[in-house]
């Protein structure tokens, strides 16, 4: 009755994440997702009238509250998972609050973790109640194997994957690994050196299609066991069908801006002592399971308790603008768990004046909207904006080479001709290119 009659909006941090709990909880009802729930990601969406609950990653939210700031047909906004802490769960937390404030009291906020503090949380939310779930389901034995300090990264994994399938007799191997280029390495020297018959071998990352994405969360086929090679996107949010084993590689791959560059890469870092939690419990989401750590039980003490939120590290430039956009150009006007760091922040601001998104005093341009309504960094959407009749293809190609996974993959180097090339002469063009970079 409280919702009357308004949806609720549920935040998951990824794609897959969004498309699982959707399907989980319409089999739970029953129904095919676009029914009672449905789910809305980029570029794909099983929604329908009748849908009551909707599940949207974070950009999907953002983008709904600047189109619709009073959230008018929403009761309930859920954030899942939101120790993560990504760049755009905290603007659509920062947000919402907002609007609670000052559109929507009747707006309900509902912040879930596993392993954030929940007083921060609480106190942000005005004194809001906290509920604690105690204690995982089925337990989960630890096993620390030192790293072989002559061996890469991939081959150690490899070699404690096998280990782990030779001494557990039963249930199926998540293994974590720190990006897809490892993944492949680990698959491939698995391989290489033969896998008992009964077991399947699996990768998962976020660039995967979803049919590869949905084979690696199934269960496994009667009389097989499952080998899934994962980065962070198994960390939270999924229960994998079979799975009783972890092993953990004790990496990541997380985005570093250098405000002297003004650029931002991927570097490979120490995963926290949370996120190894989170890994470790994946074994024992459904039995009693067990995980394998690829550092020595002393390391335990060196990991930082907890992943540094990404508003703290990340490029501010795509977050000035939403503000600039919602009207709020100074975020000390609204409510943040870590609000933007001053200097960081006043580099992205000068960076929206030089791309002619701001005026001096941080208030949103005409080219300003034009660029916020594209799914692009500012630097991008702003060589669209500005492109003529003439030049427009080619800057949407640059655009989504430069944003998107790379159709030819590192053996062609870093010439984006080749890439523009393949784009305009279509598939076949591109699939000679890979075809002749690998020979």
């Amino acid at each position: 009755p409280w919702l009357a009659g308004h949806r609720i909006v549920m935040l998951e941090p990824r794609r897959l994440a969004a498309r699982m709990a959707a399907d989980h909880m319409a089999r739970g009802l029953g129904e095919k997702v676009g029914q009672t729930v449905g789910y809305r990601v980029r570029l794909d969406s099983r929604v329908s009238p009748a849908t009551r609950v909707e599940i949207v990653t974070e950009g999907v939210l953002v983008r709904r509250l600047q189109s619709d700031p009073a959230l008018t047909d929403v009761g309930l906004v859920i954030f899942d998972e939101f120790h993560e802490r990504n760049l755009e769960s905290d603007l659509a937390l920062a947000l919402c609050r907002d609007v609670q404030k000052g559109l929507r009291a009747d707006l309900k906020l509902l912040v879930m973790s596993a392993t954030l503090d929940g007083g921060s949380v609480a106190a942000l939310l005005g004194g809001a109640p906290i509920v604690r779930s105690e204690g995982r389901i089925f337990p989960v034995v630890r096993r620390h194997v030192p790293r072989r300090a002559e061996m890469p990264l991939a081959a150690d994994i490899a070699a404690l994957i096998r280990r782990a399938l030779a001494e557990e007799r039963e249930g199926g191997v998540l293994a974590f690994a720190p990006g897809e280029g490892e993944i492949r390495r680990i698959g491939e020297l698995l391989a290489d050196g033969g896998l008992p018959p009964d077991v399947t071998l699996h990768p998962l990352y976020g660039a995967l299609d979803a049919a590869r994405q949905d084979a690696a969360v199934a269960p496994a086929p009667p009389g097989k066991r499952k080998v899934v090679i994962a980065t962070t996107i198994a960390e939270t949010s999924l229960t994998i069908a079979d799975i009783r084993i972890v092993v953990d590689g004790g990496y990541k791959r997380a985005p570093r801006f250098d405000a002297a560059s003004a650029m931002t890469r991927l570097a490979t870092v120490r995963l926290s002592r949370a996120a190894a939690d989170q890994r470790c419990g994946r074994a024992g989401r459904l039995a009693p399971g067990i995980c394998y750590r690829l550092w020595a039980a002393e390391e335990d003490r060196g990991l930082a308790p907890a992943d540094r939120p990404d508003i703290l590290e990340a490029d501010l430039a795509g977050l000035a603008l939403d503000l600039a956009l919602w009207g709020t150009p100074d975020p000390a006007a609204l409510d943040w768990l870590d609000p933007p760091p001053g200097g960081a922040y006043a580099q992205a601001q000068k960076l929206l004046m030089q791309l002619g998104a701001v005026d001096r005093h941080g208030h949103i341009t005409a080219d300003g909207r034009a660029m916020a309504r594209l799914p692009l960094h500012p630097r991008l959407a702003h060589m669209l904006v500005r492109a003529d009749a003439r030049a427009a293809p080619t800057a949407c190609a640059i655009a989504a080479l430069l944003s998107e996974r790379d159709p030819l993959g590192p053996a062609m180097g870093a010439d984006l001709r080749k890439r523009l090339e393949a784009l305009a002469h279509g598939g076949r063009r591109l699939a000679r290119i890979v075809a002749g970079a690998g020979q």
